[in-house]
């Protein structure tokens, strides 16, 4: 049954998943979570199992982004203000994943520097 959907978000907290699935089951989107009920039972092992997943059919994949993306939240500085993209001047800008060039940022995540990426055009910048 799983074949038939993909992870559309990820959540550490499944109250979040929860919002958000019932934005997409209202709009008609066949979701499903996976994982909830285990970081239910223990909210701590959320990172270490990569979080709430939440599915999304394959036939909704496109409606579904279109949906979750008008609702996420997007990165304000620190004063509150919309940050924008260098390259498309666009306000929907998300934090990146970490890159982990090298071994030191593979065991020191927490020393590689807070990089943005643009959720149009797809830019990494600082």
């Amino acid at each position: 049954m799983q074949d038939n959907y993909t992870i559309l978000a990820v959540f550490e907290y499944s109250t979040e998943a929860q919002v958000v699935k019932a934005k997409l089951e209202s709009e008609g989107v066949k979701t499903m979570l996976m994982d909830e009920k285990t970081i239910d039972s223990d909210p701590l092992i959320s990172q270490a199992i990569g979080g709430v997943k939440l599915l999304v059919h394959n036939n909704d994949i496109e409606n579904a982004a279109t949906i979750y993306n008008e609702i996420r939240n997007y990165t304000k500085d620190e004063n509150g203000n919309d940050i924008h993209c260098p390259k498309c001047d666009s306000t929907k800008i998300l934090v990146a994943d970490l890159q982990h060039k090298n071994i030191f940022f593979m065991l020191f995540p927490f020393f590689e520097s807070r990089k943005l990426i643009c959720n149009n055009c797809k830019t990494i910048f600082k």
